[in-house]
């Protein structure tokens, strides 16, 4: 996965601004909705391999999907969580960018410029 997966919720605000950040900053990117196509099963596995905090990093555990279940997801299996976010993709913080190799979870413009200029680099190599 060498290109930018952008997935995205058109209504999240911080959405909004990350994509109007690598519109402006000239970054290529494949934006995906997430409740409409949701990050597979691989996709997810391959999203929680880059995370740095593991599945903390990518829920949002604030949210009211997230409060309904009343869940220790701490408990589950792995798997069987990687699934409820599938059936659930609300469950997953907002945007979540990756080019298979390094993750952006949020809104965060110092993390998406290390993320860009990577890209410029392996664009010049290329």
């Amino acid at each position: 996965m060498n290109e930018l997966v952008f997935y995205s919720y058109p209504s999240c605000t911080s959405c909004r601004k990350t994509k109007h950040w690598l519109k402006a900053h000239n970054v290529d990117f494949n934006e995906k909705h997430l409740f409409r196509e949701t990050p597979t099963y691989a996709e997810l596995q391959k999203i929680l391999q880059l995370t740095t905090d593991g599945m903390d990093e990518i829920l949002a555990t604030r949210s009211q999907t997230y409060k309904e279940l009343n869940l220790d997801i701490d408990e589950l299996p792995l798997s069987d969580v990687i699934k409820l976010i599938i059936d659930e993709p609300k469950l997953l913080r907002r945007p979540i960018i990756t080019d298979g190799k390094k993750l952006v979870v949020g809104y965060n413009p110092q993390a998406l410029t290390k993320l860009s200029k990577k890209k410029e680099v392996q664009k010049s190599v290329s």
